[in-house]
């Protein structure tokens, strides 16, 4: 049965320092990509996913993006998490977003996640996955050796059909997988972190500790959207997909 995912968070506040000139003109989860922002797109696969409300951080030109938004935050579906006074990176930014995301699992998608769905939504891929029995995280994954724009290696290992077990290795040679930027987490994950600034490798590491890190593969095509150059490839490639 497909868990009902009513709330998610973007997280939209980092700098975007190697998109070089264009973060010092907007934010990055702001940039165009065949002219449709990357906020836009994941606001879109949320919709398209039946998520009721997104909370969306907010701290480089942060009015800029408030500003973008407000059609957004005018209906009820957007409400902004203000992270002005400090930059509390991932895990820091959704820890204090959790009286605004509730008590139930939630989803957690990067500010510059970019990719098109195959068959499904890959969102409701994960809701159909997610078993809170087993799994504590669930992550999108992609193959490193079909991310568009990337050429490091992976993070995660482990393979199989359908939601597996996956080991969090860091950037190790050996692994076959990176993380897609998409995951479904528990919120009491974030219970005994640290105040103030945080990575959300902290919570893949506490969930794999306890066998509880799980991964789905993608069904679609991803793209790392990090610099000028990489948004030039890809608008080639949805170009090639016949995407938007």
């Amino acid at each position: 049965m497909m868990t009902k995912l009513q709330t998610a968070m973007i997280l939209a506040a980092g700098k975007g320092t190697r998109m070089r000139e264009l973060s010092e003109q907007m934010p990055k989860p702001m940039v165009l990509v065949n002219g449709i922002s990357l906020v836009d797109r994941l606001l879109a696969h949320a919709e398209q996913a039946g998520i009721e409300k997104v909370i969306i951080n907010v701290h480089h030109l942060a009015g800029m993006l408030e500003h973008h938004l407000a059609p957004y935050t005018s209906d009820g579906f957007v409400e902004v998490s203000d992270e002005r006074g400090e930059l509390l990176e991932t895990g820091g930014g959704v820890k204090k977003a959790l009286p605004k995301l509730g008590n139930e699992p939630f989803l957690v998608m990067n500010g510059d996640a970019l990719w098109i769905d195959k068959d499904e939504s890959n969102i409701d891929r994960l809701a159909e996955h997610w078993n809170p029995e087993e799994m504590d995280v669930l992550l999108l994954l992609v193959p490193t050796d079909e991310a568009l724009g990337y050429d490091g290696v992976g993070d995660f290992l482990g393979a199989g059909e359908g939601a597996f077990s996956i080991e969090f290795l860091g950037e190790a040679s050996t692994a076959s997988n990176m993380y897609a930027g998409v995951q479904i987490v528990k919120p009491e994950m974030y219970e005994g972190t640290p105040d103030g600034a945080f990575s959300n490798v902290e919570i893949f590491r506490k969930a794999a500790q306890h066998g509880r890190l799980y991964g789905l593969v993608i069904d679609g095509s991803w793209m790392h959207v990090g610099t000028p150059e990489a948004v030039k490839e890809a608008e080639e490639k949805l170009k090639e997909l016949g995407a938007a």
